[in-house]
């Protein structure tokens, strides 16, 4: 994409309704636009880094054997009177009433729904288990929207709903979840450490939210030092190895960590002092396991083994594509802006022609954009007219990972600087070399 012709309005001073790194950064770099309070819209560049967080976020749902579908945002109330929680949910429902007066509502969440979808088709336990998953707009009148995306009344979910027979079932496919989630938010370039935390509206007995530690978070968290030494679950995974993933839940679980609601001070106190951890943090991620509370009263149930009918287990599990965003840049950034890990990034490289109409600068930028792109990588070529520094100063805030600087006396040697946006070393190279690095 060559930046003359790509539409990324970045801003030079920082907005003041701005008030955590993220939501600054996000704004200078053109990322979103705030269309009203707690609403943004999603720019270009914005939109290319989301996409690919939700791109391994399905990768890895689909791993651990989820399936996906598409629910609608607008949901009838009567699914939600169905398993009663209409009226309990609170003024975050947004509700709303058509053209022929029925009430409706714009999903915050989608147990109801897709469990009117199980039942409507499921009636053997020889269907199960069953997981389905979609990634979908939902709105929460927040009363304080802030921090940008980090916390806005519409958002990006990614909900998954499984379905077993048995509690035993249940409890292995919360820890495919389980698994997913430490997968997903590694190759995301996070920590995200599971911590035992409240069911909430959502209900149920078994809930763990994914935090990462960040002043900027809202979340008071609780944990033991050695989380930072344990192994993220590797690729080639058994999701169906029961005592596998079993072992992997019970090996993240067997040290100490909770959100405030769950903080139980004495067994925290019972930690050595120098082990502990007491941190604020961001949560990217919460998995629940609620058994029957709604397949009993919307009726879920199949034929089992024994020729009877049973309410099956269920459970959900949400990650927020539009936190992750800028939890991803509160995890890493510096003074000079957004610094993204290669797998989200918006751009895999960006070439910079520091004279644009020189006929040498502009031959070798133009060789190097056509051999990187016909090679796969998505390459921002900042063919502008700009003066040097303004050019440096967008392809550091912008964050992607590598530069190839083009100046004339380089070029002149045959040669070009390929710059690490996250170590800032720069090594020249011939222009030879620098393709070949990205494309061998």
């Amino acid at each position: 994409m060559r930046l003359s012709r790509f539409f990324m309005p970045i801003l030079k001073e920082n907005p003041k309704e701005a008030e955590i790194v993220s939501h600054r950064l996000m704004l200078r770099a053109g990322m979103i636009r705030q269309q009203s309070q707690g609403i943004y819209s999603w720019l270009p560049i914005g939109k290319k880094v989301l996409d690919k967080v939700n791109n391994i976020i399905r990768e890895e749902q689909n791993r651990a054997g989820a399936i996906e579908l598409l629910m609608p945002t607008l949901q009838s109330a009567e699914l939600w009177q169905e398993s009663g929680r209409y009226d309990a949910y609170g003024k975050e429902m947004l509700r709303i009433k058509d053209r022929q007066d029925r009430p409706m509502l714009y999903g915050p969440t989608n147990e109801e729904m897709v469990t009117d979808i199980f039942r409507s088709y499921v009636k053997s336990y020889k269907n199960l288990p069953l997981n389905l998953y979609h990634i979908q707009l939902k709105f929460r009148d927040e009363i304080r929207p802030r921090f940008g995306t980090m916390r806005s009344r519409e958002f990006m979910m990614k909900d998954a709903y499984s379905f077993d027979l048995t509690r035993e079932g249940a409890e292995h496919s919360y820890n495919k979840m389980f698994t997913a989630y430490l997968r997903t938010f590694d190759r995301l370039g996070l920590r995200a450490i599971p911590m035992r935390a409240d069911t909430g509206p959502i209900g149920g007995n078994l809930s763990h939210e994914f935090i990462i530690l960040a002043d900027t978070g809202e979340s008071e968290v609780f944990c033991h030092k050695d989380f930072v030494n344990f192994d993220i679950p590797a690729e080639n995974t058994d999701f169906d190895s029961v005592d596998g993933l079993k072992s992997i839940f019970d090996k993240w679980t067997s040290l100490y960590a909770a959100t405030s609601e769950m903080h139980d001070e004495a067994t925290f106190n019972a930690i050595p002092e120098a082990e502990r951890l007491s941190a604020r943090g961001i949560e990217v991620g919460h998995i629940f396991y609620f058994g029957t509370k709604y397949s009993e009263p919307m009726g879920a149930k199949v034929q089992g083994p024994d020729g009877k009918e049973h309410f099956v287990h269920m459970g959900s599990y949400g990650i927020g594509p539009t936190r992750l965003v800028p939890a991803i840049i509160e995890a890493s950034h510096d003074e000079n802006g957004i610094i993204w890990p290669e797998s989200v990034a918006p751009f895999d490289v960006v070439v910079i022609n520091m004279k644009a109409g020189d006929e040498a600068c502009d031959d070798t930028c133009e060789l190097i954009y056509a051999a990187l792109t016909k090679a796969g990588k998505d390459v921002l070529y900042d063919d502008t007219d700009d003066r040097a520094g303004t050019k440096f100063a967008t392809a550091d805030l912008i964050g992607v990972p590598y530069q190839i600087i083009a100046g004339p006396r380089a070029v002149a040697n045959g040669e070009v600087e390929v710059k690490d946006r996250k170590t800032g070393a720069r090594e020249t190279m011939t222009i030879e070399a620098a393709i070949n690095r990205f494309v061998a």
